[in-house]
């Protein structure tokens, strides 16, 4: 089979051909192409293999980050792929053809890339990429079977988290979605509150006003909110698809944590997904296997299974690696968040590190 490059794919082409793999996903759609074209200080790339009658094959979506523009943006570059590339038949040969393609393009904008995986690799396919320069890291991962009843599904918790969530059920707190712009931009500032207390980057607010703009009418993205007497205090960001919710940003009010919001509303979300046909929840990144992590902890205590299907990562630019990296455990030293300490499961709120 001969391959080729071609990224004037048709929009709908793309759509199908992903919604059609076993391993479908938001992240390698057209409609995330979009957002990340949209959003400041990051850089969408996109990879497209065809054989010789123009049919596709394989489809690779990135997105390089920078912290800043200009000079500045060199130092923090790193190209991320979730859920790519997605290849017809797992085709080792088209795999290897864009791992080499894409490997020619992205040497000149990022200082690393980072693959972070949303299944499990064939040895065959981890082959090929040692081949190509990714070395694997172990990674863990939290899914949640929402295969069951929200009964069922809270009597397989923790009993600390039922407690909590009972708790929370009987101040009462309210579960709401989030529809109108002035509500979606109060959780916009939750979300960014949280990841500036705990030291994490995160987009600008452009970014989750486009993202509820391009997802618009699909089932692409919901927001939900944790209400007390009508205030919003805390909120989650939730991606949609292939009867999977992937929790994508979450953010909760310093001031409300003792009213429970951060066990209530990963609760109710799940209970939304059974109620609309919702298979499995991805509770996000549970760091490395045998590294002490709170998050891991606080999110094993919802139940599920950890997984730990790894990341690939190549350091393209070594050098600046090491500036980076110096530069930003400095710039955490100084705010005096660096090592971020581990909260308590009253004082924790809950944050990606995927993100």
């Amino acid at each position: 089979m001969k391959l080729s490059v071609n990224n004037r794919i048709k929009s709908t082409t793309w759509v199908q051909f992903v919604a059609k793999h076993p391993r479908a996903n938001i992240f390698q759609t057209p409609e995330m192409y979009e957002l990340y074209k949209l959003t400041t200080n990051y850089e969408p790339i996109i990879l497209a293999a065809v054989n010789e009658n123009d049919e596709l094959q394989g489809v690779l979506l990135a997105v390089v980050q920078r912290e800043h523009k200009g000079f500045l943006g060199k130092f923090s570059a790193r190209s991320i792929i979730w859920g790519g590339p997605i290849i017809k038949d797992n085709n080792p040969t088209v795999l290897d053809f864009i791992l080499v393609e894409y490997s020619k393009i992205i040497k000149g904008k990022a200082i690393y890339t980072q693959f972070r995986n949303q299944w499990e690799w064939s040895n065959e396919e981890k082959e090929v990429f040692k081949q190509n320069g990714f070395r694997f890291e172990e990674h863990l991962d939290i899914f949640i079977s929402l295969k069951t009843t929200g009964d069922s599904l809270l009597n397989g918790m923790h009993q600390g988290r039922r407690k909590n969530i009972r708790r929370a059920q009987r101040i009462p707190l309210e579960f709401t979605e989030i529809v109108e712009h002035k509500d979606l931009m109060v959780c916009v500032q939750l979300i960014k509150k949280t990841y500036n207390r705990v030291g994490l980057p995160c987009p600008d607010s452009h970014f989750f006003i486009n993202a509820q703009e391009k997802f618009k009418g699909t089932e692409g993205l919901k927001i939900f909110a944790a209400r007390y007497h009508g205030e919003i205090i805390a909120c989650r960001f939730v991606l949609c698809h292939n009867k999977l919710i992937y929790d994508w940003y979450a953010g909760a009010h310093e001031e409300h944590i003792d009213k429970y919001p951060n066990d209530f509303l990963p609760f109710k979300v799940m209970e939304w997904g059974i109620s609309n046909g919702y298979e499995l929840f991805d509770f996000g990144g549970a760091g490395k296997p045998n590294v002490n992590y709170g998050v891991r902890d606080f999110k094993l205590k919802f139940g599920g299974k950890l997984v730990n299907w790894g990341r690939f990562n190549n350091v393209h630019k070594p050098f600046l690696m090491f500036l980076g990296v110096t530069g930003i455990h400095f710039f955490k030293l100084i705010k005096n968040v660096w090592p971020v300490k581990n909260r308590n499961q009253r004082d924790f709120v809950v944050f990606k590190t995927k993100n």
